[in-house]
């Protein structure tokens, strides 16, 4: 987490131009450092996708997903006009040799053009599949060079979007597959969570003030609630879900980096691998949970049916296109977690994610222990457990700090009551969009906020056995309406601690 932002001359590849996530983030993203001085003057972008596109329509598809979807309305059209200049197009099918021919052209014309000098940042936003495909074509074609052999700041990074593999099995391969054509300093392998302002505060909240961190262990806390939930429910990726479901889609990455954030051990520094380090010494320390009886202890797997959702009858799971009839794929999972070391010994971590929930929420709350003596027991209001800190991920970025106090007036009565936190309210301006960020640290090389090779075999390793006790109906799939909080069984998994959800 540098910070210095300057940035080496580079051009950015987009594999997958023509896709949702390119047009959504990628490129309005873009735009959005450019707006913002944060892109070098020497900078190019070359899109890559099948569709057969000249340069200029290829811009003025662009031009109108950053006018729909930038966070800066309306463009700025010196900026675009600038950007516009830097930007080509290359079709190509990604298992084509020639196409890596054209692209290798119009990357030697903008080192010309645009004074780029060989810098390369190529952002996969393909499927899976094609990950392996593209990487084996760019080393065919020379442009994956070895840092060793390219000018310093030059060298190329392939970034590559979830899901990493399916399971650690095909994780490893993965893994070993990129690294023969690539060193694990040229591979960022992203997680857009880790973009997020909330997120990134957690180190400086924890590490960088002393009154938070002298509290932040079994001593103090009690429990630990992670949640990440979303009202929206397939939104046309019914045939994804039913190969991937939730628990890849949602827990075995972001969740996971959450909960690593949140219980890390401090790093020696602020350098890549310190960093990376702490989180992969933490997902090692995860309880197992192995075998049907662990999960039928310690998981929750749901499915919603149909319900309201903000006023709107919406139909069920099953109901979705591309979805089987008879469907066991789990759209909420709960987890009872447990980290096995010295700082969060015996302190429960529950997880929930979910989609189609009463609203979109990603939220971590610390709850402190009890009082040793209630002395306002008996008081109107008073609660046994009314401390909690709250990271709000999104929406409304922030910090909450959750405590009892005194209602003004002549007799006693307590209400619990939030100092609150905003990135909007107390900076005056929106938050970047965590694509912006990742963006910007893979073209200055700065793998902080990328997942290493170690730690998604980690995170694989901790999710396989669930994974693979619920294919055998442990626990079996239970069901809970759209627009709730989720089903019953995901309650009693914390009433078993005599805990239960916070209210987000």
């Amino acid at each position: 987490m540098a910070t210095d932002l300057a940035v080496d001359p580079c051009v950015a590849v987009i594999f997958g131009a023509s896709g949702d996530l390119a047009r959504r983030k990628l490129l309005p993203g873009i735009y959005n450092l450019g707006r913002n001085r944060l892109l070098p003057p020497a900078f190019g972008i070359v899109g890559f996708a099948r569709r057969d596109k000249s340069d200029d329509e290829f811009r003025a598809w662009m031009k109108e997903s950053v006018e729909q979807h930038s966070r800066h309305k309306p463009i700025d059209s010196a900026v675009w006009d600038d950007l516009a200049q830097s930007m080509v197009y290359v079709q190509g099918n990604f298992d084509e040799p020639a196409a890596y021919q054209r692209l290798s052209e119009k990357l030697e014309q903008l080192d010309e053009q645009r004074g780029t000098r060989g810098g390369r940042v190529f952002y996969l936003s393909v499927p899976a599949a094609s990950v392996r495909p593209i990487v084996d074509n760019l080393h065919a074609a020379g442009l994956c060079r070895a840092p060793k052999s390219a000018p310093e700041g030059t060298y190329p990074r392939v970034i590559v979007e979830k899901p990493f593999g399916v399971d650690l099995e095909s994780a490893r391969a993965l893994n070993r597959d990129l690294l023969a054509k690539l060193e694990e300093k040229q591979i960022f392998r992203i997680d857009h969570y880790l973009g997020k302002e909330t997120v990134q505060n957690l180190l400086v909240l924890r590490f960088g003030n002393t009154i938070f961190e002298p509290l932040w262990n079994r001593d103090h806390i009690s429990h630990i609630e992670i949640t990440a939930a979303e009202h929206i429910g397939m939104e046309g990726r019914g045939k994804f879900y039913e190969a991937t479901g939730l628990m890849r889609d949602i827990i075995q990455n972001h969740a996971l980096q959450l909960l690593c954030m949140v219980t890390m051990e401090a790093p020696i520094s602020w350098a890549a691998d310190a960093v990376r380090d702490e989180k992969v010494k933490t997902l090692r320390a995860l309880r197992p949970i192995v075998g049907h009886e662990a999960a039928r202890l310690s998981t929750v797997r749901a499915q919603y049916t149909r319900g309201v959702v903000r006023g709107d009858e919406v139909h069920g799971y099953r109901d979705e296109p591309d979805v089987a009839a008879e469907s066991q794929v789990e759209t909420y999972a709960a987890l009872a977690m447990h980290l096995d070391n010295w700082r969060w010994g015996g302190v429960p971590i529950y997880l929930r994610a979910a989609k189609r929930l009463k609203k979109k929420v990603t939220e971590i709350a610390l709850n402190f222990r009890a009082l040793p003596h209630p002395l306002f027991r008996d008081v109107p209001g008073a609660a046994e457990q009314p401390n909690a800190l709250l990271l709000r991920i999104q929406p409304d970025e922030g910090i909450a700090m959750r405590f009892a106090t005194k209602v003004p007036g002549q007799t006693t009565a307590i209400r619990e009551v939030a100092m609150d936190f905003r990135y909007g309210t107390a900076f005056g301006e929106e938050s970047p969009e965590a694509y912006e960020r990742l963006l910007l640290d893979a073209m200055r090389a700065d793998a902080t906020l990328f997942t290493r090779d170690d730690e998604v075999e980690a995170q694989w390793t901790y999710v396989d056995p669930i994974l693979a006790a619920w294919r055998d109906g442990e626990p079996r799939l239970s069901t809970y309406e759209s627009g709730s909080w989720g089903p019953s069984e995901a309650k009693a998994l914390l009433a078993v601690e005599g805990h239960r959800w916070s209210k987000p």
